[in-house]
């Protein structure tokens, strides 16, 4: 995904003159030709977060386009304050594409993970929240954000599915188990994971990339009296967003995700999937609690 988002952005400095991109030394390298070609419009602030920030605020003030780039707890727990008064207070619009989801650099400790990063963005204004599920989605949706003139926020990880699903930012149905059946909802890399979980249930299972602004519609089209959202991300983020949707109908809702608990290990993104319940099995046994008896028989 990280390669896929150089690619495309390296192409759109090329070929739209408002493109920025504003570094805080994560990938400067990656981008050393671009910078190279567009000195005015590639800037490396260095290792100072809030003012990469800063500094996209003041150019979507001039009429640029910013692009702005790292490690998500990097880019949006420690410049948090930035995003909320640089950009949203100030009506400045920039695409925000952070590496390194949930717990995907495991190994460098606590200061690497950022499962809350969709959570804060919650609490801002109307920002659009894209979660690849693969390498073949990121291309897509940077050009069709970049091109929108909006915030959003675009959250690349290692994690993948088998492929890529294009255009899938209302809820595109993957698995049909009929009427009646329950409906579990899978947002980006987590959709093999959940296909591999229900593989022998009555479940049907829709995906999305963009969990913001969440396809209500397509929700309420589909969802019967159960509701399973898996998200890469802290569980329950997308809770208040189904639970206001289905609120005038009878419903059970089950979220998975990273749990609060802190764990204190380092381990690999595969350990922590284990650890949080999220891999196959994990999920499976999740479902098997939550689903009413006649449901788990088939």
């Amino acid at each position: 995904m990280r390669d896929c988002f150089v690619d495309t952005t390296t192409a759109l400095l090329a070929e739209k003159p408002r493109t920025a991109l504003v570094l805080a030394d994560i990938s400067a390298s990656l981008f050393a030709s671009a910078a190279e070609r567009h000195p005015d419009r590639v800037l490396n602030v260095g290792i100072r977060e809030q003012l990469m920030v800063g500094v996209a605020g003041g150019l979507a003030l001039t009429g640029l386009r910013p692009i702005v780039h790292s490690y998500a707890p990097f880019l949006v727990e420690r410049a948090y304050e930035q995003i909320k008064l640089d950009l949203d207070h100030q009506a400045a619009s920039a695409v925000l594409v952070g590496i390194g989801g949930s717990f995907d650099r495991a190994e460098s400790g606590r200061t690497h993970f950022s499962p809350a990063d969709v959570a804060l963005f919650d609490t801002l204004g109307d920002w659009t929240v894209h979660v690849p599920g693969h390498p073949g989605e990121v291309s897509g949706l940077l050009r069709a954000t970049v091109a929108a003139d909006t915030s959003a926020y675009l959250r690349l990880s290692i994690l993948q599915n088998d492929r890529a699903y294009a255009g899938a930012g209302d809820l595109v149905v993957v698995r049909d188990a009929g009427p009646g059946a329950a409906l579990l909802v899978a947002v980006g890399p987590m959709l093999d994971a959940a296909l591999a979980a229900v593989a022998d249930l009555p479940v049907t299972v829709a995906y999305t990339h963009r969990p913001r602004p969440f396809d209500v519609a397509g929700l309420r089209a589909l969802a019967g009296t159960e509701v399973i959202l898996v998200e890469p991300y802290l569980a329950g983020t997308s809770a208040r967003v189904v639970s206001a949707a289905l609120a005038d109908r009878p419903h059970r809702l089950l979220t998975l995700g990273v749990g609060r608990e802190e764990l204190r290990r380092y381990g690999s993104a595969e350990d922590h999937l284990r650890w949080h319940g999220l891999d196959p099995a994990g999920l499976r046994r999740a479902l098997t609690g939550f689903l009413t008896p006649a449901a788990v028989a088939g």
